[in-house]
């Protein structure tokens, strides 16, 4: 398909390259809406279109995910409103195809790999880039929604950090989970961990990225030394957890590649952090990774009611 070609992927729903956008084109296919993921704005007369930009790059590391609802919520919004849109990119090739993926996975609960194999038929060119591709199979992992207090999102957005900041200076507040020393409301519920020292409070269970276990045993094979512990039936393999950063961490980050975890107020040893990433001793590699030794902290679980506190063995 031409770059100029408008090509019709759902009813109402359109598809194509930066000359798609004319405005004699729009006209023709009957198109009032039009989402621009580029690096520049849509030009010329918009007078009576509705319109959306996306700044973006057609590259790998550039941050799709997080804007995928707001694109989706612009589609949906101007169909309902009987609007024909168009959502267009340079090419119409890669950007546009990955939103266009994403919309119809949220809008038609369909699998990555069908969404996108379904675009595919209907435009053969459609080949957006690996990057884009990770990124939609976690929306799929998030249910076709951008949770910002989940996990996922949350090991995403460190990982973008490190590409944006490569030498880890004035990053972004809100990179950092509130220090819970901070927090006077109540937890809700959510568990506490705290310095088995000092009984500083550190992180909150929703702080945890949890991970898929690794192969065990099997992954330090390279390393010629037992494993740090055997899976013997229930008993966990991994022994410390993997949290986002918190205010706390912060003057110890900046700037540092690797280091180690102190308590902020009796200095003990909690864990190390690396932004290249660590092994877990499940097996699992996080990258970036900030990691609490379980045996330097206690969970101590908030109690809805009376705000009081439960030491968890």
């Amino acid at each position: 398909m031409a770059a100029a070609e408008i090509l019709e992927v759902r009813p109402g729903l359109y598809l194509g390259g930066v000359a798609a956008s004319e405005r004699c084109r729009l006209r023709e296919a009957g198109i009032t809406a039009v989402l621009t993921v580029d690096t520049e704005e849509l030009s010329g007369d918009t007078e009576g279109l509705q319109t959306l930009f996306i700044s973006a790059r057609d590259e790998p590391e550039t941050d799709l995910l997080s804007q995928l609802d707001k694109c989706s919520n612009f589609i949906s919004r101007a169909r309902a409103d009987g609007a024909a849109v168009l959502v267009h990119c340079h090419a119409g090739i890669s950007r546009s195809v990955a939103v266009v993926t994403a919309y119809i996975m949220k809008t038609e609960k369909l699998a990555f790999e069908d969404a996108y194999a379904n675009l595919q038929t209907i435009r053969p060119e459609a080949k957006m880039n690996e990057g884009f591709e990770w990124q939609l199979k976690l929306y799929q992992a998030m249910g076709c929604e951008v949770d910002t207090s989940s996990a996922i999102y949350k090991h995403y957005r460190l990982q973008k950090v490190t590409e944006k900041y490569p030498e880890l200076r004035n990053l972004p507040q809100e990179v950092f989970a509130v220090d819970p020393t901070l927090i006077s409301q109540e937890l809700k519920n959510e568990i506490l961990y705290k310095c088995r020292k000092c009984r500083r409070s550190l992180f909150r269970s929703s702080s945890i990225l949890d991970h898929s276990e690794g192969s065990g045993p099997a992954a330090f094979a390279h390393k010629k030394m037992a494993p740090l512990i055997m899976n013997t039936g229930d008993e966990t393999k991994c022994t410390s957890y993997f949290i986002e950063p918190v205010q706390w961490m912060e003057s110890a980050l900046l700037g540092v590649m690797d280091g180690q975890l102190l308590c902020p107020k009796c200095s003990a040893k909690l864990g190390s952090f690396n932004w290249y990433g660590e092994q877990c001793s499940c097996g699992r590699w996080m990258t970036p990774a900030f990691q609490i030794h379980k045996n330097r902290v206690d969970e101590m679980k908030m109690l809805p009611l009376l705000g009081s506190q439960t030491r968890k063995t």
